[in-house]
């Protein structure tokens, strides 16, 4: 063989070495438990003097950062609607869904996989994750604390405000700290309008026992911390409390986190197969006129602007900009990941989000990529998290 062709059968072995080696086959995860905390830029949750050490420095070395994970926009509900199902923000989404309205009816899917219109209640062709799954033969809920507390809020199973009416969930009460704009499940009528709805969607309390044993234990576990417990009310510093006294922030977080990780980490379905992912929503904003920092609403992974997103509409009383109200996304989160197939001390500094991560739950279940997670050239995480198997 010539030389030249030599070197040029050398190179594209070692480009396809390469390849491979980036794209190398995700682990046999079966249990996946994700843990959504709420409204912290990275730099704030994992500086050298975090209000959290557990999550920012005992957790980290337990598995790995993800230093570049970015949120998908502002605010809240929109974040967690990504997550689970690939759709992009929309005006009534990204402003958390005050009345819990339908998404626009008979909503046609563009070439993206996205239902176009506006609204926060989408109609039952709109699927999650939680779909497939029970498509699929597999297990899911969503483990919600406080969930039921008050019953003249929300029910105990399935908790959401009737269709068309305010959600009286968006502040918290001293009785009762349940948001239903953290618990994404909730807005999808593929969901909601099934008897499943009430055996999946429970309170957190459930959790202990379905911890017990690999069979009871669902192959997502999605668990929602109260107002207080996830960091949203409070500030942790005492001068702003949670409306039952507790501090509130990233304070208490991490004592949520105290209290369930370790849980979990010694759970049956955890040991066997499971990943643990604790992440937030969204990085910290005010689009308050006169703030000195409007916080962060960067992109990352080529995140599409969605079709539904014009400049001619607000976002509590602000010309909505893109994803990030006013920016391109949700800011840059971070996430940490503990698993079995995971080395600890781990770092990546590749850039991904929440659409990466739906895309990544997918391909752990071996399911169809819904909405932006199919978007070619997104990422699901590999080699640079992933890198062995006990």
């Amino acid at each position: 063989m010539p030389r030249f062709y030599r070197m040029l059968l050398s190179a594209i072995l070692l480009l396809a070495a390469g390849v491979q080696a980036n794209a190398a086959p995700l682990p046999p995860i079966r249990h996946v438990f994700i843990i959504m905390l709420e409204n912290e830029s990275a730099a704030t949750t994992f500086g050298r003097h975090s209000p959290a050490p557990y999550l920012a420095h005992t957790l980290p070395k337990m598995g790995a950062y993800l230093r570049n994970y970015y949120a998908t926009g502002h605010f809240s509900l929109d974040n967690y609607i990504s997550l689970i199902s690939g759709q992009g923000p929309n005006h009534v989404t990204q402003s958390d869904c005050q009345t819990f309205v339908d998404f626009t009816p008979d909503a046609k899917l563009d070439a993206d996989g996205q239902a176009i219109g506006e609204g926060c209640v989408y109609p039952a062709g709109v699927k999650t994750i939680a779909d497939q799954l029970s498509a699929a033969g597999l297990a899911w809920k969503s483990y919600a604390e406080d969930m039921g507390n008050d019953p003249a809020r929300e029910s105990a199973t399935c908790g959401h405000p009737p269709v068309g009416a305010a959600d009286p969930t968006q502040k918290a009460t001293p009785k009762d700290q349940y948001a239903t704009r953290h618990n994404p499940f909730m807005y999808f009528h593929s969901i909601i309008d099934t008897p499943a709805c009430s055996t999946n969607a429970v309170n957190l309390a459930a959790l202990e026992t379905d911890l017990k044993s690999a069979d009871t234990t669902p192959n997502l576990a999605f668990i929602v911390p109260n107002l207080c417990h996830d960091g949203h009310d409070g500030d942790g510093t005492g001068k702003r409390t949670c409306v039952n006294g507790e501090p509130g922030g990233l304070v208490s977080a991490d004592a949520f986190l105290k209290q369930w990780v370790p849980a979990i980490l010694a759970s049956p379905a955890f040991r066997q197969d499971g990943l643990l992912i604790v992440t937030f929503d969204e990085a910290e904003i005010d689009i308050h006129p006169d703030a000195k920092d409007h916080g962060d609403a960067s992109a990352c992974c080529g995140e599409p602007h969605g079709p539904n997103i014009t400049s001619d509409q607000t976002v509590f009383g602000v010309p909505d900009q893109g994803p990030g109200v006013i920016g391109p996304g949700g800011g840059r989160i971070g996430a940490v990941l503990i698993s079995r197939y995971i080395p600890p001390g781990r770092i990546s500094r590749t850039p991904y989000n929440h659409y990466s991560l739906l895309r990544t739950l997918e391909d752990v279940f071996g399911l169809p990529h819904l909405g932006y997670a199919a978007r070619p050239g997104l990422k699901s995480l590999g080699a640079d998290v992933f890198g062995r198997g006990r």
